[in-house]
């Protein structure tokens, strides 16, 4: 083969950070945070369990995550060729079908990580690869719609992972208040997920995807977004009380009226600012989730 055409194409196959692009590790956190809530929350002892927390959390954040991104990116290649042309796939550092083959491939190396891992992350993870092409895909494509999608998205990456870490700690369904908090801790995520439609909103419109700001304008959007991730926090607060947890019950407290405070900036100018409301507000929404994990702990321990 001449040198030409080797060059050629070393220069089609796509590099290795394309890739590590495409699994968007700065998504990974939010899910591989919920699993470690579930961890603390089940009081389980990790000295015993340490390769399930560890292979966990991984699975949780590159592995389930990281797919779900993959899955995302192909299937938006035509929105994203507008909002966001530099991605690996419209861009082309990543051509042809390579993006769907690496989703295919992602998705049944979590599962086989999944099954070192026991029945209950088995069952898991099913549950979130489903919703995650579910999310992306057609003939579903809940992403089109910001109501379901969004709540899609907040039981995959908060609920779902906190769930199934204390489920298998514990050997057994857990307890009411770790119930509670998963639920409710998915819930908020749909209005942290809503935080990152701001940036595409022209292309969404064009491609007929019914986001919260496309579907209410940017100003409702934005009310509603602080709002789902500020009613279940409260509620949290209540449950805590209820609990006779007060310390814990001060602590989310204190962040929520540090979440208030960064809204006011946000909702002045929520195309703007929804970025970096969804650097320094959920870092506080977040770490809410590890003192009531923490405060659950006592109670159901």
């Amino acid at each position: 083969m001449e040198r030409a055409t080797l060059t050629a194409l070393a220069a089609d196959r796509p590099r290795w950070t394309a890739y590590v692009e495409l699994l968007k590790p700065i998504t990974w956190f939010p899910p591989m945070w919920a699993f470690g809530c579930g961890v603390i929350s089940s009081g389980g002892s990790l000295l015993e369990r340490w390769p399930f927390a560890v292979g966990g959390i991984l699975l949780a954040g590159p592995m389930v995550c990281g797919t779900s991104q993959v899955v995302n990116d192909w299937f938006d290649r035509h929105v994203d060729a507008i909002n966001e042309p530099n991605r690996p796939i419209p861009s082309g550092r990543v051509p042809g079908r390579i993006g769907l083959y690496f989703a295919i491939l992602w998705t049944l190396a979590s599962l086989a990580v999944a099954s070192l891992l026991g029945p209950w992350v088995v069952a898991a993870t099913v549950v979130g690869l489903a919703l995650a092409w579910a999310y992306s895909a057609p003939p579903f494509r809940l992403k089109r719609n910001g109501w379901y999608g969004n709540a899609a998205v907040g039981i995959c990456y908060e609920g779902l992972p906190w769930f199934t870490a204390a489920a298998v700690l514990l050997g057994t369904l857990p307890a009411g208040e770790i119930l509670w908090l998963a639920l409710l801790y998915s819930i908020g995520a749909h209005g942290i997920m809503t935080l990152n439609d701001f940036k595409s909103i022209n292309g969404d419109r064009m491609m007929n995807v019914h986001t919260l700001p496309v579907q209410l304008g940017v100003q409702s959007a934005a009310r509603f977004a602080g709002l789902v991730m500020v009613v279940p926090q409260v509620v949290v607060v209540v449950l805590l009380l209820n609990w006779e947890q007060s310390i814990a019950a001060g602590v989310v407290g204190g962040l929520i009226l540090g979440q208030l405070a960064l809204m006011q900036r946000f909702l002045g100018d929520p195309v703007k600012h929804a970025t970096w409301f969804s650097g320094f507000g959920v870092t506080l929404y977040v770490s809410g989730m590890l003192a009531s994990a923490i405060a659950v702990r006592g109670v159901a321990g």
